[in-house]
């Protein structure tokens, strides 16, 4: 049985607040230093997305056989968790759609530095099976463009190792501002560890460090009410709770939607910002971008330019294709059912040209994924449009609808 919903809002306005919970990616790394160093890490407004809660219910079992579903970071942070869980052996699987997701680069560079590690079905993917043991630690060279987490996950637990770890980055360094996020914890954490060019440095034990920790809202989550309020004609969005000086990455979507949309963000005293429309600004004929850095962000970007008949060229894509979905060849499919045009490469997406094509309540297909789910609601400020799956977004923001029900979009279930 499939279902849908129906999306729209009659008036082209948005105003309101909106309070989200925990940013999924800090959740996620605290999650981990909290189940290695238990005493020592408090955390309060933990993100209540699918992603986290699957993670902090498999850190807390003791099963010896663990599905993770769709959570990619749990995943990748679960492989190299275990490894160094003495004595225990494990099953990490997941959904179809994990088990094509290539897991090589972590697990070989975990054997390297001894942990044993078997592939259950297809070589290179999930499922696999980890004999937790101590491990010595040592230096290791791993390829930095295909995904972050790879890093991070060897980084969230080098300070286990006896000799700690040196780890040396290959090629083209991808989603930075996300490692820098990992170290920054450790360093809060009392872990410590040395960043230079590219090589990371991550010594062995803890000393005293922060223990109490207050998780900033996510701002990938934020994105979307960026583009929101880009579209509508007249808007006032208010949300919380964030910060100026930010961890998160993503933290870049206020600059880019102040340069490129004329989207004002406001920081209040109170954690909050507030987001609004410049008056009489004049929108670029086309955008140019390296997404690089921030790579979830560019769907919501794409959609934004589509509703608003922006030609963009987006670059630093490489890892779109192996995430919940290849959101480059998704956004290209669903777009083109809104008349866009749209050219991809490995690593670039370009919006090439708006052809007239009637909206007929087309169902967007959101291939398992919640970014694109939320991603296109925005069009819903323009016409009725119907999104398939819509719990897909409880992976990262499950709350979604609800607030944009709060805000006034009309949003009707159906099941077929």
């Amino acid at each position: 049985m499939s279902s849908y919903i129906n999306i729209h809002k009659k008036q082209n306005s948005l105003y309101g607040s909106v309070s989200i919970t925990g940013s999924k990616s800090v959740s996620n790394r605290l999650l981990i230093l909290k189940a290695i160093y238990t005493d020592d890490i408090q955390i309060e407004n933990l993100s209540n997305s699918e992603d986290t809660q699957i993670l902090k219910k498999n850190l807390n079992s003791a099963s010896n056989i663990m599905d993770i579903h769709h959570a990619g970071t749990a995943m990748r942070f679960l492989t190299s968790y275990l490894s160094v869980q003495e004595g225990k052996e494990v099953i990490l699987t997941g959904s179809n759609r994990m088990k094509e997701r290539p897991i090589s680069v972590l697990v070989e560079a975990l054997k390297k530095l001894g942990s044993e590690i078997i592939y259950l079905e297809k070589v290179g993917y999930p499922p696999i099976k980890i004999f937790g043991k101590k491990i010595f630690g040592g230096e290791i060279d791993i390829n930095a463009k295909i995904s972050s987490q790879y890093i991070s996950s060897l980084m969230l637990i080098a300070s286990t190792f006896q000799m700690g770890l040196k780890i040396y980055l290959k090629e083209k360094i991808t989603s930075i501002p996300y490692i820098k996020m990992t170290f920054d914890l450790l360093i809060l954490a009392g872990i410590k560890a040395f960043w230079k060019d590219k090589i990371i440095h991550i010594y062995p034990g803890k000393e005293t460090g922060k223990k109490y920790f207050s998780i900033e809202s996510d701002w990938s989550s934020a994105s979307y009410y960026y583009s929101m309020v880009t579209i509508a004609k007249k808007s006032h969005i208010t949300l919380s709770s964030y910060k100026n000086e930010s961890l998160q990455g993503d933290r870049e979507v206020s600059s880019i939607y102040e340069k490129y949309f004329g989207i004002s963000t406001i920081f209040d005293k109170k954690n909050r910002i507030t987001l609004n429309k410049r008056f009489n600004f004049i929108p670029p004929r086309i955008i140019h971008l390296d997404l690089n850095k921030t790579p979830d962000l560019v769907q919501t970007i794409v959609v934004t330019c589509s509703a608003l008949g922006i030609k963009c060229h987006l670059k630093g894509l490489e890892t779109l294709k192996i995430k919940e979905t290849d959101r480059l060849r998704a956004l290209k499919n669903e777009l083109f059912k809104f008349g866009i045009k749209i050219k991809i490469t490995n690593s670039c997406l370009e919006i090439t040209d708006f052809f007239q094509k009637k909206i007929n309540s087309k169902i967007i297909k959101t291939y398992q994924d919640h970014r694109m789910a939320m991603s296109f609601s925005p069009f819903g400020l323009l016409y009725p449009i119907q999104i398939e799956d819509p719990n897909v977004v409880e992976k990262s923001y499950p709350d979604f609808w609800k607030d944009l029900k709060y805000l006034g979009f009309s949003i009707d279930y159906y099941e077929e």
